[in-house]
């Protein structure tokens, strides 16, 4: 956690900022979480043990996390953007069940190694990628 936080101290003091306490404590919430969350329960976690801290504040931090490179922006087609912590370096993609909203996160070599083959076929450089796939999960599914 202590290269994340320096990675953004070092950001946002390059954008002529500084590192308030209560970016560090939405930053540190921020980098406990295992989860995709959104803005609003980011902040309403942060808010229970710093009741000082407000959603602008939280919405802000959120941004400038997502510009430094340690939170990752989704929109999962439910018109609200989550975040999640970027890990460098480590790729995973996303199931998304359309009737609950749970997100499975999933790692697959094959997938990986099939989509360098596709770009080489067609001599492209992939830079990004994500993989969202849609359906049901298996409580949906048995209900």
């Amino acid at each position: 956690m202590s290269e994340k936080r320096e990675i953004f101290r070092k950001y946002i003091s390059q954008q002529g900022l500084k590192l308030t306490r209560q970016r560090q404590v939405i930053l540190d919430e921020f980098l406990r979480m295992e989860a995709h969350l959104s803005t609003e329960e980011l902040y309403l976690k942060v808010r229970k043990k710093h009741p000082h801290i407000g959603y602008a504040t939280v919405y802000r931090t959120l941004k400038l996390l997502a510009e430094c490179g340690l939170a990752k922006e989704r929109d999962f087609g439910a018109g609200q953007t989550l975040y999640e912590v970027t890990h460098r370096g480590q790729h995973h993609d996303h199931l998304i069940c359309t009737e609950c909203g749970e997100i499975i996160e999933f790692e697959d070599l094959r997938i990986e190694e099939l989509q360098k083959q596709v770009a080489k076929k067609y001599d492209f450089t992939i830079r990004d990628h994500r993989l969202e796939i849609y359906g049901r999960c298996s409580k949906c599914s048995s209900s």
